[in-house]
């Protein structure tokens, strides 16, 4: 399942929600035949499909009404769930586009050979995409593994493999 967006909140009082779109181009979510919405984005199974019912831009924001969700009282128990989409269903990327979820779990390393760890995550920052690297080689003074933030820009990112599980950066590993 590829994580497309989240739940945010209800709006209004007609079983409308907000969403945060993990993408550049929200409403394209509307052409999928389905959305899928789970608790756990990490989960492989339990996600319950949906059908949308209408999408649109509100005020700087993005809201959906969802078949079955009639009031607010309804939308509010949505708030937090993920969108999802089976991969095969998903519109095909053009070169050097990616689905967030193609790039979780995939090796960073960086142009001298060193493995900087595995992408778990994407933030957006307002700039641009920020890609969360764990290093599990690595840990800080607390214990934890230590988390790198690296621009996703192109001046950073070298190289995308998905394929080849992997993304090289230009990236100094004591950074």
């Amino acid at each position: 399942m590829i994580v497309l967006g989240r739940i945010t909140a209800p709006y209004g009082v007609q079983g409308w929600v907000k969403l945060h779109v993990f993408g550049d181009d929200p409403l394209a979510l509307k052409e999928l035949p389905g959305w899928w919405l789970s608790a756990n984005p990490d989960a492989t199974e339990g996600w319950k499909e949906v059908a949308l019912e209408a999408l649109r831009e509100q005020g700087g924001s993005v809201v959906a009404r969802l078949a079955g969700v009639a009031d607010r009282t309804a939308a509010e128990k949505l708030k937090g769930l993920y969108i999802g989409a089976p991969r095969e269903v998903l519109p095909a990327t053009a070169e050097d586009e990616f689905y967030w979820g193609d790039l979780v779990g995939l090796a960073v390393v960086n142009e001298q050979g060193e493995t900087l760890g595995k992408v778990s995550g994407l933030l957006e920052s307002g700039a641009h995409d920020v890609l969360v690297v764990q290093d599990a080689d690595v840990a800080t003074q607390d214990g934890k593994t230590r988390e790198r933030l690296l621009p996703f820009v192109a001046k950073v990112i070298r190289k995308v493999d998905v394929a080849g599980g992997t993304v090289r950066v230009d990236w100094e590993r004591d950074w």
